[in-house]
């Protein structure tokens, strides 16, 4: 007999969104110099959460002149000094864990589950870690003395809004650099929330400023001749006009681009447990995740079975309000990507692959998509070679370790993949082979603010995380 799940939705009381907000410079909030504005919608409804200040060139000025400020007295204080105000940022993070939850949840789609259990645990994991960097530098592995390099620019996307903040901040702040970071144009509400974070920790004004706006502002900000560091979290071809910008500047540059990950499973593999990976891999976050699992290899002996298994349990994902304590899949970020989702995956019909999906009603209101998986799908259909960016699974099948390797590899990402085996000799033959920046053995999207994150080829360079995420942010 089936349960049936009554529904267990989180409270939005717990988190209070003013009708507008300004851009947050030297400490302080204030309107767009030429007073644009543009509004923040929830995709589950389609309902306006709040006004938000558009930034222009102006302020993208102001923000770098107080970066730039504020860097001697930031950069000069001891390491203990500057660890002690991370550790009191993740600290508020964390009491604010509810809060920031809720908001994530409405101004991102993503089920409070992901949000409350995954998003904010790790944001507030960062911050801890980085502090804890903060006075041993000089131990990092990069020279007795290491300098920050100064104003760091940052951009980032709308799938994970706070936690890539934390990803690009704590280690910034650690190593000594100031910051104008820029979210991402439709989730700006949880940045501007940790700007009021900084406030209550009391971090000094001008250490982070946070400016919102559309595409204009983000290249604005890459372009600016006083920025010395420039990180980007998004597209492979946003990140390919970015690195046109920066070439021959001086600027360090560090871009975390696109993905269409290779999630091979073996005959020997566990299969349930597999499925549960594949699942995770591809659905965690509406597959809004740039190294999601979206490419299942699977060998041939297996195949039957393993999408057998792989169609019951999608058939009980729950599609729905992404405050519902029970939803597993929540809506799409926006209107623009649904359109894209929709499109990339009739061409996977049009092409001769097989769709399928469970049967699921969709809400009325919002961006809304089914877990879909194609099989029949050959290396040559657009779906199994572009990056959908939603939640869609491409199936193609493998009969050798060396064809699925080669099979893995073909592509022009290179951003992360998994292997589902019992042989531990064949997961390291098969890590040692795969040209991606994360491997996962018989698990998927598992993520440590100890252990560095970056992709190969078009997925970008440089590696945020552990010790390694310290060197983008140090003149070394």
């Amino acid at each position: 007999m089936a349960f049936e799940y009554a529904p267990a939705p989180e409270s939005r009381s717990v988190v209070d969104i003013a009708p507008s907000y300004g851009l947050f410079i030297d400490g302080e909030f204030r309107p767009a110099e030429d007073g644009k504005v543009f509004k923040t919608v929830s995709p589950s409804s389609e309902e306006v959460l709040s006004e938000v200040a558009q930034a222009g060139q102006s302020d993208v000025d102001a923000a770098v002149r107080a970066a730039r400020k504020a860097f001697e007295k930031w950069s000069a204080l001891p390491g203990s000094e500057r660890a002690k105000y991370l550790f009191r940022i993740a600290r508020i993070i964390q009491e604010r864990s509810r809060e920031l939850a809720v908001l994530e949840s409405l101004d991102n789609g993503k089920p409070i589950r992901e949000s409350r259990d995954a998003d904010l645990p790790l944001v507030a994991a960062h911050f801890f870690y980085y502090a804890g960097w903060a006075d041993k530098l000089g131990h990092a592995g990069f020279g007795a003395d290491p300098k920050p390099l100064g104003v760091a620019g940052q951009v980032i996307p709308w799938n994970f809004p706070l936690l890539m903040l934390a990803w690009k901040i704590a280690p910034a702040l650690a190593c000594g650099n100031t910051v104008v970071l820029k979210p991402a144009e439709t989730t700006p509400l949880s940045a501007l929330f940790f700007a009021d974070i900084c406030r209550q920790a009391g971090l000094p004004k001008g250490v982070v400023n946070i400016l919102t706006g559309d595409g204009s502002t983000g290249a604005a900000l890459v372009a600016h001749p006083d920025v010395n560091k420039v990180a980007f979290t998004g597209s492979t071809e946003v990140g390919k006009a970015i690195a046109r910008t920066v070439a021959g500047t001086g600027k360090k540059l560090t871009l975390e681009l696109g993905g269409k990950a290779a999630n091979i499973v073996f005959e020997d593999a566990p299969i349930d447990q597999a499925v549960e990976g594949i699942v995770n891999g591809i659905f965690f976050n509406q597959g809004h995740v740039c190294c999601a699992g979206s490419r299942l290899l699977v060998q041939e002996s297996v195949q039957d079975e393993l999408l057998e298994a792989l169609k019951r349990r999608m058939s009980t994902l729950r599609v729905g309000d992404p405050l519902d304590k029970n939803t597993d899949i929540g809506a799409i970020n926006s209107a623009e990507q649904l359109a894209r989702i929709k499109s990339l995956a009739d061409s996977g019909e049009a092409e001769g692959a097989q769709r399928w999906a469970p049967a699921c009603e969709l809400p009325s209101t919002g961006y809304w998509f089914a877990p879909t998986l194609f099989t029949g799908v050959s290396q040559a259909h657009r779906i199994a070679r572009e990056e959908i960016f939603g939640p869609v699974l491409s199936v193609l099948t493998f009969r050798t370790p060396a064809e699925a390797v080669e099979k893995a590899n073909n592509t022009p990402y290179g951003l992360s993949a998994g292997i589902w085996t019992e042989k531990g000799s064949r997961i390291l033959w098969m890590a040692d082979k795969l040209r991606a920046g994360v491997v996962w053995a018989n698990t998927f999207n598992k993520f440590d603010p100890t252990s560095p994150f970056g992709g190969y080829k078009e997925s970008g360079f440089g590696r945020e995380g552990g010790r390694h995420g310290l060197e983008a942010y140090l003149n070394v």
